[in-house]
């Protein structure tokens, strides 16, 4: 399905090489300002330009639909798309009979009885995070003050990231990535366990960000190595401060006040510019293949604003849970 969430509802829509792509966002307060200004910022973070990034070059240009009247949300589902300009399907003719190694090729035309549009990677291509990102800024002004900030830590195995970059680029090859996600100012008590909690609302769509490969809260994986008693973080004040903060945030599946920290794993560009090998559909047989077309060195140099819009959607979510639950009491 192409829908998140249960109260502050995300549906995405269109293909890489469509007419349009866009979002739908229903279930968000009327009278919340928002013009196509706001989106801009968030936007131009999440297009190419940097060394590394595709050379596909798309204007990005939002147009506000439905849900908005004289600059605020009116309550009505809010629908916002952006034309597709720099199309070049004819580089994508031979994945119908070549599946390219590390795409959705393949297993969509099985489920999708040879019907999908795999141009450009058609609906599971990255370019579809563009209504992830004006989702997340609508989000952002329902959480109001909550500070959500991702950055890359690490490119291909190393904290220099530039020369990472700079190597694969020589290389012909591509290379992944790690992103960090601290959020700052939010408030105690979001989460529904065991189902909904913080942690799974928040890994569901940070999942569906393509090349997302893993994630992990707080101390994450390290903690499987820790005593309880080094792990376990000491409320140090009557607001629930912590010493440490190995549990990200998070206690019980529920924000406990302190910053929410994560980190996820950003898997090479299946697109690489080196000869790879494939199944041939047509002659039945193993044949070399050389991806073309415009692609990222590393992808992961465009996600963090990604990461940071698919956040606020699910704490949005979970704060609109929130406030119906405490309302009805």
């Amino acid at each position: 399905m192409n829908t998140f969430g249960i109260v502050f509802r995300v549906s995405l829509f269109g293909e890489s090489h469509g007419p349009a792509i866009g979002v739908t966002v229903d279930g968000c307060s009327p009278g919340i300002p928002l013009k196509t200004e706001d989106l801009t910022s968030d936007l131009a973070r999440r297009k190419s330009g940097r060394k590394g990034t595709t050379p596909r070059k798309e204007g990005d240009i939002p147009e506000i639909l439905t849900g908005v009247k004289d600059g605020y949300t009116t309550g009505a589902p809010i629908t916002i798309i952006t034309r597709n300009t720099e199309m070049d399907p004819s580089v994508y003719d031979a994945a119908d009979s070549l599946p390219r190694p590390g795409h959705a090729d393949f297993v969509s035309k099985v489920k999708y009885s040879g019907f999908t549009d795999h141009r450009g990677g058609g609906h599971f291509s990255g370019r579809i995070t563009w209504g992830l990102v004006v989702a997340g800024v609508i989000a952002k002004k329902v959480l109001h003050n909550v500070n959500i900030a991702a950055k890359i830590i690490e490119a291909g195995g190393s904290k220099d990231v530039d020369s990472a970059v700079n190597n694969a680029m020589k290389s012909g090859d591509t290379i992944g990535g790690i992103i960090e996600c601290r959020i700052k100012n939010l408030m105690i008590g979001l989460g529904e366990p065991f189902f909904y909690s913080a942690e799974s609302a928040i890994s569901q769509i940070i999942f569906s960000i393509p090349a997302v490969k893993g994630i992990e809260f707080g101390s994450g994986f390290a903690s499987a190595k820790m005593k309880g008693s080094a792990h376990n973080d000491p409320i140090i004040d009557e607001t629930g401060k912590t010493s440490s903060n190995n549990a990200g945030g998070i206690n019980g599946g529920i924000t406990n006040g302190n910053e929410l920290i994560f980190r996820i794993s950003v898997k090479p560009t299946s697109s690489t510019g080196l000869e790879q090998e494939t199944y041939d559909f047509r002659k039945k047989s193993m044949s070399k293949l050389q991806v073309t077309g415009r692609h990222d060195t590393c992808i992961a140099l465009r996600i963090p604003v990604i990461v940071e819009a698919a956040a606020a959607i699910a704490l949005s979510d979970l704060l609109m849970i929130d406030r119906g639950i405490h309302g009805a009491r």
